[in-house]
């Protein structure tokens, strides 16, 4: 039904953090679709389409801590089931 079956939404919370260098390092290494990287170099939020969420978690824990993390099935979301 999906490509990609889970939508991933975090923040991280960092220093010198640089948008176009994550979004470069996702887009490169986590296969995927819709990445939204947005934010300053203290605070990023991230949103993907993914069947890897733990390699996104792992890279941007990495760059400082993640949070407000929201993983959501969309296959069970379109079947009407709690996401």
């Amino acid at each position: 039904m999906f490509d990609y079956k889970f939508d991933i939404q975090l923040l991280i919370d960092g220093k010198k953090l640089l948008e176009d260098k994550i979004n470069e390092y996702i887009t490169n290494n986590v296969d995927g679709d819709s990445l939204l990287v947005v934010g300053d170099e203290e605070l990023i939020k991230i949103h993907f389409h993914t069947n890897t969420p733990w390699k996104v978690f792992e890279y941007c824990s990495s760059l400082g801590d993640i949070h407000d993390i929201v993983i959501e099935n969309m296959e069970r979301q379109a079947k009407g089931l709690d996401g």
